[in-house]
């Protein structure tokens, strides 16, 4: 007994890491706050040279991946049109808003924010161009939209994301009405990779859809290989269009049964554990919807979790008639 004890207490054949090594282990565990590696930097020449190395800061981001600060947000504003950033964070790890604005070359305008994902920003400046912005970095790319889509800006929209694992490289999904057809929807892909647009991908509507289709000013959702936008039907019915990457089809599908023509607010969202969700809100009540697919491949939706706000909130009469939900995240 006594000697199995010991040989369980023999120390591993890990080697022991060495000063820079063990350095860089404990600069990896600072917090992803901006503030804490340009800190770091200014203590002595060894520790800027290790947080400076490119290595390190994909380490960095790797490790902190699922916990990055919100700098702050990106808002539309009116009277003129512009995209300008809203800082969250208070000193010293606050970024001023000047440090990340785009410029009166593209921000002044008719331009409307259609996408924000991967360090990534996807604006409409007209019917006739996008803008793909990476304000950290402040490269821009402005690309042509195919003159297939429909002219009117309401009925353009889009995507912009990265493929796992890729830095540099980015695709567009580009969303709207087909010239040539009205009664189709068609999606477009960019890849900026190639500098090229590829195959229109298209779908029939119905008459009524055809003849109303806007899209809501709300952001796209990516589930799995799939992006998802809501659709306004002059507020008669409120289709879901589809757009699966892997498989390059667009479909329609339908929002849970629910009042969408009544005052209550509506929004695509990521359900909790996955897959694709509908929050519904009418007064003080909130429906959390999940898309399931059974054993056989068909999908339907399901009431999840049912909540109220005015029970979880201190809300007076006036804030309870007036309260809407503008984004909810779930893990």
């Amino acid at each position: 007994m006594a000697a199995s004890f010991r040989r369980r207490l023999r120390p591993t054949s890990a080697p022991p890491l060495d000063g820079d090594d063990l350095l860089d282990e404990i600069l990896l565990r600072l917090s992803p706050d901006p503030s804490s590696l340009p800190r770091a930097a200014a203590v002595c020449t060894r520790w800027r040279c290790l947080v400076s190395d490119p290595g390190f800061a994909r380490r960095f981001r790797l490790r902190h991946r699922r916990s990055p600060p919100i700098l702050g947000c990106f808002v539309t504003e009116f009277a003129p049109t512009i995209v300008s950033f809203v800082p969250t964070l208070e000193a010293p790890n606050r970024v001023p808003a000047m440090a990340l604005q785009l410029g009166l070359d593209y921000g002044i305008g008719n331009s409307r924010l259609l996408s924000c994902r991967h360090g990534l920003l996807l604006m409409l400046l007209s019917s006739c161009e996008i803008l793909v912005w990476e304000p950290f970095t402040g490269d821009k790319h402005l690309l042509a939209i195919p003159p297939r889509f429909v002219g009117d800006e309401r009925q353009i929209t889009g995507a912009v994301l990265r493929a796992p694992g890729v830095i540099h490289p980015f695709l567009v999904v580009l969303l709207g009405i087909d010239k040539q057809d009205c009664k189709q929807a068609i999606a477009c892909v960019y890849s900026s990779e190639t500098g090229e647009w590829g195959s229109f991908i298209s779908t029939l509507l119905s008459d009524e859809e055809a003849d109303c289709l806007m899209f809501m000013r709300t952001p796209d959702v990516l589930v799995g290989d799939s992006l998802f936008w809501l659709v306004d039907l002059d507020q008669s019915s409120l289709p879901i269009l589809e757009f699966d990457l892997h498989r390059q089809t667009l479909t329609v599908i339908p929002v849970p049964p629910v009042d969408t023509e009544g005052r209550g607010g509506f929004m695509l969202m990521r359900a909790e554990g996955g897959g694709l969700g509908f929050l519904f809100q009418s007064g003080c009540n909130v429906q959390l919807w999940k898309r399931k697919i059974d054993s056989d491949g068909d999908a339907s939706w399901v009431l999840g979790r049912t909540f109220e706000l005015d029970k979880i909130l201190s809300l007076n009469l006036t804030e309870k008639e007036s309260t809407v939900i503008l984004s909810l995240a779930v893990q």
